[in-house]
């Protein structure tokens, strides 16, 4: 960083920065429940009954998107705008009809998936021997969607430190739930464990949300409509982008399920929890408390792309270091998570690590999109994501097998952030600023390299230099963060070491 950076830039970076890292540090702790939680399924329930969970978990999410109709997302949105008015019956009224239409949409996915339980198990798994379980998990989507409307709320009005508990709590109770049902019931325990989870989450997030809305304000059918305009409107496009996103996924499970069977898709759901399970705590603060605050700003194209490019420094460097450590040690990942019989899901696991760096870059311009209100350019995106993804997975499985799969997905962000960087410039002018390109570069480059050590050099040597890339990445990142923090605000050790003052 330039030490000529502005007060004000040194206080965006700071605040960036706690909020990732609170976000991130209960993140890293639902990971650790993550870890026992993948490490018991696999003991239990092997790659097929890991894959079948992932199909499950899949099912869910469609019905979620599709019954929610983008109303968590748009709902955030809502309170903050409401919040920025400073009016409190602004912000009542939101919020209870928020609530209110979240509930209803949920009982309303739970009847839709219940009665068509018979054609999705026929299309999912080309038989009925699951229709009972799929009928069963319905109930899952009144919780998830019932939560999502009171933890919209709270994110709304930037309760960071609520959400943060509310993460560390479900991902407690899930664990807790989900490890007895398997082990005493095998498969058939999955679904009742998925939905139990779910059943906790609500009650959770409800716990938390029941004092920020005491009182029910008056609302007129008028102010009902308006709100729930709001709020269907934005959420409507919300709703299609996040099944766009699902079903992509879920129709590269289908292509991975019938060209390997239950197994393979067991493979691939193992890989693409662990890709995503460091660059999630990333991702997920992005979207908690950096899009709130871009939507603040989105008129002011120079204040929008200072925001962005701070943002994706902070992102790059805390992402980074993490995406080399899981490029170089992904067999030792594999196993310490799951099970050796895993192992085969290691090159798959490198791939859509290369597809997470490019995510975390990508996504903060995306964020311009959504902060602007340009929904035309948002679906359309995510329509042609979708079209790349399922294309590129088809053509890759059918050439280079499982591993295809996971390839297709680094070849859809190769080419996604592309795309919206061209739309980011047409938006605000956005430019890469040139600490960024150089960043960028550098853990871009490194990854490349780890990546083709592990295919053409032996297990030790590339171990040994990704070991090397790791540990100088992460000195590099951690001066870096540190030099955007004040310095009165280090401990005088790191001051010394970063600043060479005392």
């Amino acid at each position: 960083m330039n030490m000529r950076e502005t007060p004000a830039a040194r206080h965006t970076y700071v605040q960036i920065l706690k909020s990732t890292i609170l976000i991130g540090g209960s993140s890293l702790i639902t990971m650790g429940f993550a870890v026992v939680r993948n490490k018991a399924m696999a003991l239990l329930l092997g790659p097929e009954g890991v894959g079948l969970m992932g199909i499950y978990s899949s099912i869910a999410d469609i019905a979620q998107t599709i019954a929610g109709l983008g109303v968590q997302s748009s709902g955030v949105r809502q309170i903050a705008e409401a919040v920025g008015t400073g009016d409190d019956g602004k912000i009542a009224r939101t919020a209870s009809v928020l609530r209110s239409v979240s509930i209803a949409l949920g009982l309303a996915g739970t009847i839709m998936l219940a009665a068509l339980a018979f054609p999705v198990a026929w299309f999912t798994f080309g038989d009925h021997q699951h229709v009972v379980a799929v009928a069963l998990l319905s109930l899952a989507i009144f919780c998830r969607l019932a939560s999502a409307g009171q933890t919209a709320l709270i994110q709304g009005l930037r309760e960071i430190s609520i959400l943060a508990r509310i993460n560390v709590l479900a991902a407690f109770f899930t664990t807790l739930i989900a490890i007895p049902l398997v082990y005493m019931f095998g498969t058939d325990g999955i679904v009742p464990s998925l939905v139990a989870a779910a059943a906790a989450t609500l009650l959770i997030s409800w716990w938390y949300s029941r004092r920020m809305l005491r009182k029910t304000p008056d609302l007129s059918i008028s102010q009902f409509r308006e709100e729930f305009a709001g709020l269907v409107k934005l959420g409507f496009v919300f709703m299609i982008s996040g099944l766009l996103t699902l079903g992509s996924a879920y129709v590269v499970r289908i292509i991975v399920l019938q060209h390997g069977g239950v197994a393979a898709a067991g493979l691939y759901q193992a890989a693409w929890v662990l890709g995503s399970l460091y660059a999630g705590f990333i991702l997920q603060a992005m979207g908690t408390d950096f899009y709130p605050r871009l939507t603040a700003i989105a008129g002011d194209h120079a204040a929008c792309n200072r925001l962005v490019n701070e943002q994706a420094q902070v992102s790059i460097l805390l992402a980074g270091p993490g995406v080399l450590a899981t490029l170089t040690f992904a067999p030792f990942v594999m196993w310490l998570f799951y099970s050796p019989e895993f192992y085969a899901a290691a090159d798959l696991l490198r791939w859509i690590c290369l597809g997470m760096l490019l995510r975390i870059i990508a996504w903060p311009m995306g964020y311009i999109v959504l902060a602007k209100g340009e929904e035309a350019i948002f679906f359309w995106t995510e329509v042609a994501a979708t079209a790349v993804h399922i294309g590129l997975a088809w053509l890759l499985v059918s050439k280079f097998g499982l591993t295809g799969s996971a390839a297709a997905f680094f070849g859809l962000y190769l080419w996604h952030s592309i795309l919206i960087y061209i739309f980011a410039r047409k938006l605000t002018g956005f430019r890469w600023s040139a600490a960024n390109r150089r960043i960028g570069f550098i853990f871009l480059a490194a990854s490349g390299l780890i990546f083709c050590a592990t295919i053409f050099l032996p297990l030790w040597q590339a171990t040994a230099l990704g070991s090397l890339a790791v540990l100088l990445s992460g000195l590099y990142a951690l001066k870096l963060l540190v030099e955007l923090v004040p310095p009165e605000q280090l401990p005088r050790p790191i001051r010394k070491w970063v600043l060479g003052s005392v």
